[in-house]
């Protein structure tokens, strides 16, 4: 009996503690919610008290509920911040998603005075957090002091640096492109003394970009004074354009329209992520080895090729119209949207064939698929329908079946009474005549 005391005495013990967990649990993720501000029309008349960043919603978008946790997630880091966080309810109040043009669900804005600037990149508590941050600030922000630098590298993968006097074409074309890229990056200004603790540069004004543990400079700086301010315009633009991006980030369908920008090649290995963003061995090994390539070759192969990695082969599948075994490299021409496939089986693939596939690509020798012509847009809207189609019955079958079917429905009953109703008709005249005659 004492034995059977003490099991049961352990039982309850460990039920009370899973409840006691589940509790906390629940009343933490309530915590995190009530730091997103519930609000209402009235929001209209109030936005320029301040900063906000808001998401537009509707409670039956289910990718708004996958959203849900991770802006409260955002809110608590923004909490000490003079960033309010805001979800809006669309279809209660229809008025504020007219005022603010909403056309999907959901949409995240960051807004602040007369100004609304939307969101598209991913929707992860460090990407939200880092966007909300740079948007509250000025376009370029000052750093004063030394320490300041090792800060940044320690929370920033990439940033951009201004050097030297900020008067002048350069540090006004650097400003300009600030303002133009501020959504996307992050941008400040030192003096000589404190960046020189720091970087290695000879002549000003310099404009450095420093991006995972590396540094490399603007390549015109020094001499922008001799140059045409048309010039120094577009050379700064284009190279801020091209240096935001970290040598082999994650491609998601939220940045590659950002990636395609650079007008470069775009290079990706495709893998399966799963639901734990875990990635089988095999496909591991194949990502490593392209990064390790080119890392190694980077001035090789730095002014053509922005690289990448895709976790979702969806994505892909997109890009070429068709299903594509994984691990698998594809490479896209952002300019033409043609595409290319090594002939090489990739589980077969080794750095010298990777170089050659590259190589092949770069003296225009490779061969090219898809394209932007009409016909290609058009199989690709077919394609992107099937797929929502698809993904939308995997999803919610009942729903999907009455968004279809009702409308079917009263399409065949429509289309039986058009084209079976004389039919009808007829047979009940004959049945009248029959009766006559008799």
């Amino acid at each position: 009996m004492p034995l059977l005391r003490n099991a049961n005495w352990k039982w309850w013990s460990l039920l009370l503690g899973a409840l006691v967990l589940l509790l906390l649990g629940l009343r933490s993720a309530d915590g995190l919610s009530s730091r997103v501000l519930e609000l209402s029309d009235r929001f209209i008349d109030v936005r320029h008290e301040g900063q906000w960043l808001v998401m537009f919603y509707a409670p039956w978008c289910g990718y708004c509920k996958k959203t849900e946790p991770i802006f409260g997630l955002v809110a608590q880091a923004l909490h000490a911040t003079n960033v309010r966080v805001g979800k809006l309810d669309c279809t209660k109040y229809p008025a504020s998603a007219r005022e603010f043009k909403v056309r999907g669900y959901p949409t995240i804005m960051f807004i602040k005075g007369n100004m609304e600037f939307t969101y598209n990149g991913d929707r992860s508590r460090d990407e939200l957090v880092d966007y909300a941050l740079r948007m509250s600030g000025p376009p370029v922000q000052l750093v004063t002091r030394t320490e300041s630098v090792d800060m940044l590298k320690g929370s920033h993968t990439i940033f951009f640096m201004f050097v030297g006097q900020q008067e002048g074409v350069v540090w006004d074309t650097y400003y300009a492109a600030a303002e133009g890229y501020q959504e996307h990056g992050f941008f400040y200004a030192t003096s000589e003394d404190i960046a020189a603790q720091h970087f290695d540069f000879e002549k000003l004004p310099a404009v450095i970009v420093y991006k995972e543990e590396h540094h490399h400079f603007y390549p015109h700086g020094h001499v922008a004074h001799e140059m045409d301010p048309n010039e120094v315009n577009e050379t700064i633009f284009q190279w801020v354009n091209v240096e935001r991006f970290t040598l082999f980030p994650k491609v998601t369908r939220f940045n590659i329209h950002q990636l395609l920008k650079t007008q470069k090649y775009l290079v990706l290995a495709v893998v399966q992520e799963d639901k734990l963003s875990q990635i089988a061995t095999h496909e591991l090994e194949f990502r490593d080895m392209v990064e390790g390539v080119i890392r190694k070759h980077r001035p090789r192969y730095h002014n053509k090729f922005q690289f990448g990695w895709i976790g979702e082969p969806s994505i892909a599948h997109s890009i070429i119209l068709d299903q594509l075994p994984t691990p698998h490299l594809i490479a896209i021409n952002s300019s033409t949207q043609h595409h290319f496939i090594p002939d090489d089986d990739p589980m077969q693939m080794t750095p010298q064939a990777l170089h050659l596939f590259l190589e092949s690509i770069s003296n225009e020798s490779a061969v090219a698929y898809g394209g932007d012509t009409y016909f290609v847009r058009c199989n690709r809207a077919i394609f992107e329908l099937k797929r929502s189609l698809k993904d939308m019955w995997k999803g919610n079958p009942v729903l999907t079946t009455v968004i279809f079917g009702l409308p079917l429905g009263f399409l065949l009953l429509i289309m039986y009474s058009i084209f079976c109703g004389d039919c009808l008709v007829t047979e009940e005249e004959q049945d009248e005549d029959h009766e006559k005659k008799e």
